[in-house]
């Protein structure tokens, strides 16, 4: 695999390699005297540093440029930059605004016969790195069980497309919860419906009800502040908090990929409850790009 755009660019049981090698840790240095070149159109936290210490730990330079040093399409193009960044680096991540950046940039590089590869680091359409440190998560907790119920309350997003698509691929249930206005299109919906066993609810205690698996997200995303107030309001009844989560199973956990807003998409008390696995999910982070690293490289650990 040379590009990773989306969570089932791989098939299940590559994503499963990944989570393997994501668990090794003492990991063969596969991005020796290799530089990273990673782009940040958005400003992150749990990207960056996870990104840059995985690549530290496979021995690799990660090397982070943001916006204003890069300007994709203001400065040059997206495609002029994926060949010069291609020209210095093994691998290029990019964090950006429209998942055709992405897109192009990969042509970019496979028409010109560059061996770089492109990773997904966010974009409008998909979120797969975070999907795969969602999955390492579950993985962790429960397996992953046919019939195990994974509930996301919140808008509808490129956090919730990459979530779903992974988590059904893996023989999963899926349920979405989000107010009328914020679901997924009817294209989207058969897309997911063709992989596995989902379901779509405007009232979240309907799709939270007998769920392993409680995951929200921020209401309002980066770009979409204009929105907030109206969205405070659309989402009032979506906050994932004690008398929501009475209605999942006994035992189940709660995931957020961060940052968190408390009061909003979810309460301080849920959040710090024993039922939050939000930081291991965090740290996860930074494992599952090491082991997605080690995939890429062909190089596997000898057992």
């Amino acid at each position: 695999m040379k590009h990773f755009l989306e969570i089932d660019d791989l098939s299940k049981e590559e994503i499963l390699e990944v989570l393997e090698l994501s668990r090794v840790l003492s990991p063969p240095k596969v991005l020796s005297d290799v530089s990273v070149g990673l782009v940040f159109e958005k400003p992150s936290l749990r990207t960056r540093n996870s990104c840059e210490s995985a690549i530290f730990q496979l021995g690799g330079l990660p090397v982070s440029m943001v916006s204003g040093e890069v300007g994709l399409d203001k400065r040059e193009s997206a495609e002029d930059v994926a060949r010069t960044l291609a020209s210095y680096h093994g691998y290029i991540g990019a964090r950006v605004f429209a998942h055709s950046t992405l897109q192009r940039m990969a042509s970019a590089l496979d028409s010109s016969g560059s061996d770089t590869g492109i990773i997904n680091l966010l974009s409008d359409a998909s979120h797969p790195c975070q999907a795969l440190a969602d999955l390492a998560t579950i993985q962790s907790h429960f397996g992953f069980q046919p019939g195990l119920k994974v509930a996301y309350v919140g808008d509808s997003n490129n956090v919730t497309r990459s979530l779903a698509i992974g988590c059904l691929m893996m023989g999963m249930d899926v349920s979405i919860s989000s107010p009328t206005d914020y679901g997924f299109s009817r294209a989207e919906r058969e897309r997911l419906r063709l992989i596995g066993n989902v379901g779509f609810f405007t009232d979240p205690q309907q799709g939270i009800a007998g769920a392993d698996v409680v995951y929200t997200d921020v209401w309002t995303s980066m770009g979409q502040e204009e929105e907030r107030q109206q969205r405070l309001s659309d989402f009032a009844e979506f906050t994932v908090d004690s008398v929501l989560m009475s209605k999942a199973r006994r035992g189940a956990i709660v995931m957020h990929c961060l940052p968190a807003h408390e009061g909003e998409e979810i309460s301080r008390e849920v959040l710090e409850s024993k039922a939050s696995v939000v930081w291991e999910q965090a740290q996860n982070r930074m494992h599952v790009m090491r082991g997605l690293f080690l995939f890429m490289s062909g190089v596997r650990p000898r057992s």
